[in-house]
């Protein structure tokens, strides 16, 4: 079916080059044809910029909003970071406040030092190690448990020549080989290690899609593609037919062609997004993170009592290795030590043993202040609460980002899709005014591209080249680092934690409720000690203020409160 022409362009001037009349121009480099045009060379260029900018700029708008779905929730996990690091250092502040006043002012930045350093590793800071930090929060958290705990004369001896700076040098070069604090700080940086490298694994990997993204913001397409997307869009307006459009095949086959650069980041980026799954359920899958930080508290507490009840083995060791530390005599090694629990630690030591092996008395005497109560204190947010923790924010990410799995290689398709393409009775080929593309439609990628019919790619933005390679190799590692192959295909086959394991599950946090009625739900009351009042706004929880021996046996009723506690810091 051929289209005839009007002769006058009047009513199709589309810039001000448009001739009034239609006439034939040899000029024309890619809108040539056998009769009258209402184009000139000029418009042809003028065509070519619009047409990229408007191409450049509908892409842009789809990966916005993938863009803004990874954005978005990596303020949504480091808020949540935030939140649980604030409520943890609040709630091991107070373990010090309560059971080791003469050491708590000095502790204080110690601790907090520990939790800057476990929020830089949730951060992907690379500089900063789990390991490394635990153990130098114990190496100087042992002098003050040596001066002050395990011999309190250090600190009251006026005759002594022990020089406070050098016998705390010395002691922190010492504990490692000393090993005052027993198991607890290998255990509590193996905890930690485990329960936070998903965390920070998700943090890097967001970053890295956000690189992803930016790379294609600042890349071009082809320099092909101009031609290819005035031929579609704009040349059937040198003849008139501005209501033509064009036909779904001539636009995929110009599409995959403009985006076959693109095209080629589908493979590493399909495996990306399952990467993104599996950290996403590793967080989705419980509360590991959440009662890691939470046993930071007993694994202290543990290491001090350890070092507390080794006090006189620790005192003839340093005395050999740094020389005596004081002067003052006294009868025996366990009024010491009698001294030291009744001055410094006389509420830990009444209520409190070290984990391993407790007596059966002293387990008596942990629950002694526990009682069972109804209607108080719940164990579990109540049916309407709907907190945002982590578990939550992992799944509905799992749940968004799966949609974005074959992102660049059905970008083609959604530039296609609505009004720019018909298919009904006529449509634009490229040449003419047809009832249906005949030519062959190609798929996509860059080696697809040699047999596209509209358009000749012979190369790609080395930026897209770049970042092709960049996630490739980022993958490669991340997969390494959890151990599932490079390819994570044992993931895939068996690993744990993987969307298809987690998708499904229902639970209290997703609006899913078992049965049972609250109101007959077990509580948990405790009676707890007075605290001194603090002098600056600090996070409030009620498992902040509880007697803190059944706090570290029950480190997972206080999960709820937790969950609860970022439920109101979300609204």
């Amino acid at each position: 079916m051929r289209s005839k022409l009007l002769s006058s362009c009047g009513m199709w001037v589309l810039s001000d080059w448009s001739p009034e009349t239609a006439t034939a121009d040899a000029e024309l480099q890619i809108c040539k044809h056998q009769g009258p045009t209402c184009c000139t060379r000029k418009m042809e260029e003028s065509y070519r910029n619009a047409a990229r900018r408007d191409t450049l700029q509908n892409i842009l708008s789809y990966s916005f909003e993938l863009k803004y779905l990874i954005l978005g929730h990596t303020e949504d996990f480091q808020e949540t970071y935030h939140s649980l690091l604030t409520f943890t250092l609040n709630h091991t502040l107070s373990l010090f406040d309560l059971a080791y006043e003469p050491i708590a002012q000095e502790s204080r930045p110690l601790v907090t030092n520990l939790f800057s350093d476990l929020a830089l590793y949730l951060h992907g800071d690379p500089t900063i190690s789990v390991e490394q930090s635990v153990h130098r929060f114990y190496d100087d958290l042992f002098p003050l448990v040596y001066r002050y705990l395990v011999n309190p004369g250090l600190r009251s001896s006026t005759s002594s020549p022990w020089k406070v700076g050098e016998g705390n040098d010395c002691l922190r070069a010492i504990r490692s080989d000393v090993n005052p604090f027993g198991p607890y700080p290998q255990a509590l940086a193996r905890d930690l290690g485990k329960a936070l490298v998903g965390g920070r694994m998700l943090t890097r990997a967001l970053l890295a899609g956000t690189d992803v993204l930016n790379a294609i913001e600042s890349a071009g397409m082809v320099k092909e593609c101009g031609r290819a997307l005035v031929r579609m869009l704009y040349c059937p307006h040198c003849r008139g037919l501005t209501l033509i459009r064009p036909c779904g095949g001539l636009c995929l086959n110009v599409m995959r062609g403009c985006l076959a650069g693109l095209a080629e980041l589908q493979a590493p980026w399909s495996r990306y997004v399952d990467l993104l799954a599996h950290l996403s359920g590793m967080l989705a899958g419980g509360h590991e993170l959440e009662l890691a930080l939470l046993g930071i508290r007993e694994r202290i507490n543990d290491a001090i009592l350890n070092a507390q009840l080794n006090g006189p083995r620790l005192s003839a060791v340093v005395d050999k290795v740094c020389g005596p530390l004081t002067q003052s005599a006294s009868p025996t090694q366990e009024s010491v030590i009698a001294e030291s629990s009744t001055a410094s630690v006389q509420p830990i030591t009444e209520l409190l043993t070290p984990s391993p092996s407790p007596s059966a008395d002293t387990q008596d005497q942990e629950h002694s202040r526990l009682t069972l109560k109804k209607r108080s204190l719940p164990l579990k947010p109540s049916k309407n609460d709907k907190p945002r923790s982590l578990k939550k924010i992992s799944k509905e990410f799992m749940r968004y980002i799966q949609r974005y799995k074959s992102f660049f290689s059905t970008l083609p398709e959604m530039l296609c899709e609505g009004e720019t393409v018909v298919d009904d009775y006529s449509c634009w080929s490229g040449e003419d005014v047809v009832e249906s593309y005949t030519g062959h439609v190609v798929g996509n990628g860059l080696q697809a591209q040699r047999y596209n019919p509209e358009i000749k790619v012979r190369g790609v933005d080395p930026v897209l080249v770049n970042t092709k390679v960049m996630l490739e190799h980022f993958n490669q590692e991340m997969w390494a680092e959890l151990g599932l192959g490079a390819d994570g295909q044992k993931h895939m086959e068996v690993g744990s934690g993987s969307p298809a394991e987690i998708s499904g599950d229902c639970d209290d946090e997703d609006g899913c409720h078992g049965s049972g009625d609250d109101e007959d739900a077990i509580i948990l009351v405790v009676q707890p000690p007075i605290v001194k009042a603090q002098p600056k706004k600090v996070l409030t929880a009620a498992a902040c203020s509880l007697d803190s021996s059944s706090l570290l046996r029950s480190l997972s009723l206080l999960l709820p409160l937790l969950l609860s506690h970022l439920s109101l810091d979300s609204a």
